[in-house]
């Protein structure tokens, strides 16, 4: 069951800004589609080659409004909420496609406006009116998302699920000079600020490690700890959990009632005005997962995977607005779960991929409760940066994919220098996900993950942008792409009917 993450107050207020969109919508129909994701799954990327693709004539079989030639016109216009920065689309874009280089990752919130104009495929809807639909990109980091539940957790239930997470054996090397500190404290000890600066500085170098750590790949709460931006050094950013807290309340005075009202002043102005203003209005959701590494990672990575789409599934309010309804409150009615670099393997292994994520999020939905209904998941490359090839290896013939890798990256010693393409063959990936699944459980009711799992050892690189040629007028030609087609439908084609 969804945790209660709001208060009266903010029902109220997101019963008005609901209002307030839906008198909007009448007049401009608009569909707000939220776009986050884990560690380095690719965010920017996403949302870039999605505009780039609509913009440009991309090819989009499976996106039947622009298939059928139902879509007369598409084009960027100003955001309607001022307030927010917008997704710097051009600039994005521009390091794809002229320079070859990924973008800079989501470091805050940001939107983008792009509208459609279509001819209905209901010849009763023609009667009234052209359609016009505003497509409302919403971007924001996945740090964020996984703060919400921390509205539904106190100071005590926080703590202790940090801390039984940073004593887990995945992360136990990470998390030790911090345990050590925040033991060492104890709950009675007095209110402190410099230990209470220290702590929190051992905590936030913990989740950094986390963060960068390759059999990590979820995000730990808090997530403005990694991006603070102009809270930097404020109270609501220098707290820390603390370990074995007992029952009751905290004495007066003790570093434990400090750091419990910090954490409190955290999810009051920095975690509830996100729910409230951004997350709250949003009427699609898109989650991109980086589940390639989660599987090379070995079986605790996966599992952390799990953990963190469970923690992502339960901060979302699944279901259909009635017509009533949808003006006071708002349901995310359609998730997309994404697995990224579907590039990175052969097409032999992209449903392989698909069944495994899915099985994944099948596993984390039931351990909250939560049903199947308008969740999606996919295998995706929102840019493809390799093509597909066969080499012959031994009297045998291997697929393999061909691509630039980054300079500075190295296969069997060779390093390269951004410019030289290779062909690697990426590994294969199991057939049958219950196979794979049988030995986590395995593992997860071991007291130490064994070194002999089934797990796939995949080859990973990371691969340039493709180079794209320039057309006649100088236009670069559409950015390469595997099923993003397929999740534009799934995302709002309905809304273009």
């Amino acid at each position: 069951m969804a945790p209660n993450l709001t208060s009266f107050k903010d029902d109220a207020l997101i019963a008005f800004d609901n209002l307030t969109d839906r008198a909007s919508g009448l007049v401009n129909p608009s569909i707000r589609l939220g776009v986050t994701g884990l560690s380095r799954a690719g965010k920017t990327v996403f949302i870039s080659s999605l505009v780039h693709n609509l913009l440009n004539g991309g090819r989009l079989p499976v996106f039947e409004a622009v298939r059928s030639g139902r879509v007369s016109k598409i084009r960027l216009e100003p955001q309607p909420d001022d307030a927010v920065p917008r997704f710097q689309y051009e600039d994005h874009i521009a390091a794809l496609v002229r320079d070859r280089i990924w973008p800079d990752s989501t470091r805050a919130i940001s939107q983008l406006r792009i509208t459609l104009d279509f001819e209905s495929a209901s010849g009763w809807n023609r009667l009234f009116s052209a359609g016009r639909l505003s497509l409302d990109i919403v971007d924001y980091p996945g740090e964020w998302l996984l703060d919400l539940p921390l509205l539904a957790q106190d100071f005590k239930a926080f703590s202790d699920n940090s801390v039984a997470r940073a004593r887990a054996h995945g992360r136990a090397k990470l998390s030790a000079d911090w345990l050590t500190l925040a033991q060492s404290a104890g709950p009675t000890a007095i209110a402190d600020e410099s230990s209470a600066r220290r702590l929190a500085e051992s905590f936030t170098a913990y989740l950094k490690a986390c963060k960068a750590d390759a059999s990590s790949p979820s995000t730990l709460p808090p997530g403005r700890f990694l991006m603070p931006g102009d809270l930097e050094g404020s109270p609501a950013l220098t707290f820390s959990p603390l370990p074995d807290l007992p029952e009751g309340r905290a004495p007066k005075g003790s570093l434990w009632a400090m750091m419990e009202r910090r954490y409190e002043a955290y999810k009051k102005h920095v975690v509830s005005p996100f729910f409230r203003e951004h997350f709250a209005r949003l009427d699609r959701q898109i989650v991109l997962v980086d589940a390639l590494q989660a599987i090379n990672g070995g079986p605790e990575a996966l599992l952390d995977l799990e953990q963190a789409l469970a923690d992502v599934l339960a901060c979302f309010r699944p279901g259909t607005n009635s017509w009533l309804s949808s003006f006071l409150t708002r349901k995310i009615d359609k998730v997309l779960i994404a697995a990224t670099k579907a590039d990175h393997l052969h097409h032999e292994s992209h449903d392989r991929l698909e069944r495994i994520t899915a099985r994944l999020v099948s596993r984390a939905a039931a351990s909250i409760g939560m049903s199947g209904a308008g969740l999606e998941v996919m295998a995706i490359a929102s840019v493809r940066a390799t093509r597909e090839a066969t080499v012959d290896h031994g009297g045998h013939t291997l697929p393999v994919i061909v691509g630039t890798p980054i300079a500075g990256e190295k296969i069997n010693g060779d390093t390269f220098d951004g410019e030289r393409k290779t062909a690697i063959f990426p590994g294969d990936l199991p057939d049958d996900p219950e196979v794979l699944f049988r030995a986590l459980d395995a593992d997860a009711s071991a007291t130490t993950f064994g070194d002999a799992h089934p797990l796939p050892e995949l080859s990973f690189v990371r691969f340039r942008p493709p180079h794209l040629e320039e057309t006649g007028g100088g236009l670069k030609l559409s950015v390469p792409h595997i099923r993003l087609d397929r999740a534009m439908q799934f995302l709002f084609g309905d809304r273009l009917a």
